[in-house]
Formats: C-alpha cells, structure tokens, sequence
C-alpha cells in the first residue's frame, strides 16, 4: 500500500506539532513529522530504540548529547541508544523530516530535565 499523510495514522505532539505513522509496527516505526516555526521537544533518550532523523524541507537543530547540529533539506543523522537529543525548529518555516526508528521508541522515552 502506498503510503502518505492523508492515508495514515496522524497525531499531535507538543505545540501543535504533526506526525504521521508510515509504518508502525513490533520491529520499525517511520514517521513523518511537521513541526511549526519556533517549536522544540523535551529532552530525553530511549533504552532500545536507535533512531534517524532525515530532514525533507526546512532547518532542524538536533541537541546531541549537549551539542547543536544544524540539519539542512536532505541532512540526516543517527542517533544510538541512550543519546540524549531533542529538536527544534527556529526558522520561520515548517520543518518536515522523517524519523525512523527501530525498535519503535514509543513507551521507550525517558525526558531529561532542561
């Protein structure tokens, strides 16, 4: 089945942010996201869960472990179990990117304090 964000399982997070479910299942989830300008997420890592962040349209900064990485249209980076991180779109556009994730990190998130 051809897959896209009218045809899949949608949810809000944050601030009015967006995310589409791909593929949702035990073994992988590939979600593409929508996060409005001047918007963040809560630190935090996960225990099992290594993740890919690839950006479709705008400028994502992903924290690292404490360290901001500018992600371009087409960038994208791994993140491992255990790596605290969170991403922020402070640019005046819509940021698109697709976050993969294997196993699921759904129920496998700890937030960090700020």
């Amino acid at each position: 089945m051809i897959k896209n964000a009218q045809n899949s399982e949608h949810y809000t997070w944050g601030s009015n942010c967006d995310g589409w479910h791909l593929v949702k299942d035990g073994k992988l989830s590939v979600i593409y996201e929508r996060m409005l300008p001047g918007t963040s997420e809560a630190r935090h890592y996960h225990n099992q869960a290594q993740q890919f962040f690839f950006v479709l349209e705008g400028t994502a900064i992903l924290e690292l472990e404490g360290k901001e990485l500018t992600l371009n249209r087409h960038d994208g980076i791994h993140v491992s179990p255990g790596q605290a991180h969170r991403i922020f779109n402070r640019s005046a556009n819509d940021l698109l990117f697709l976050v993969i994730s294997q196993p699921p990190s759904h129920g496998d998130r700890t937030n960090i304090e700020s």
